[in-house]
């Protein structure tokens, strides 16, 4: 009789794990899924799902974390980016043009994480405004994004031409072309957030 409860209790105890980590696994299918619904509209979607799948747990299937997230994730890639053009600044042996153009650069860059910090916080800050003052608050985040967005390209504007082709520059390329990518796409999903709303 005992061995009869003690089996009949394992298999309660190994019903409930099942469930739990069936439950787990159907919370973390519907994150995969929604970021993968959502990425979909961007101009950058590979990029989009990439940048966002390892903070599925924290989006689950919510717009505004989604939008939260992906300022976030674009504003991690401006700082580091900033951090590699500034090491790049201090190489030996560049030419003046190159030199002034990674000073131009870093400037933007700069420019770049500020909005995107200043987005990420009217983001967080607005709460559940509803009407016109949502309006207002969005309006702020994408007229950030879009000038962050803008910021990025024109570093690359900045390299323009045989002269500086090189290492430098296309460094710096494939480092503000993913940042751009990526805050191309946290712009799509912001136009989107406050499109529904």
């Amino acid at each position: 009789m005992a061995r009869v409860s003690h089996l009949l209790l394992l298999l309660s105890i190994l019903s409930y794990i099942a469930g739990t980590a069936k439950s787990a696994a159907t919370t973390r299918g519907g994150a995969t899924a929604f970021i993968k619904s959502s990425c979909s509209a961007t101009t950058y979607p590979a990029v989009c799902v990439q940048s966002l799948s390892a903070y599925g747990s924290a989006i689950q299937q919510n717009p505004r974390q989604l939008t939260q997230t992906a300022l976030s994730v674009s504003l991690s890639k401006a700082q580091s980016t900033k951090t590699f053009v500034t090491k790049l600044s201090h190489f030996k042996n560049l030419k003046s043009r190159e030199y002034e153009a990674i000073k131009d650069c870093l400037d933007e860059v700069g420019d770049s994480a500020d909005r995107l910090s200043r987005s990420i916080q009217e983001l967080k800050n607005f709460g559940k405004a509803k009407g016109q003052d949502f309006l207002w608050h969005m309006s702020n985040v994408e007229t950030w994004v879009s000038a962050a967005l803008t910021d990025e390209n024109t570093c690359i504007d900045g390299f323009a031409g045989k002269a500086l082709d090189g290492k430098v520059k296309a460094s710096i390329k494939t480092q503000v072309v993913n940042l751009a990518q990526v805050t191309s796409n946290a712009l799509s999903l912001v136009n989107s957030y406050a499109s529904k709303h």
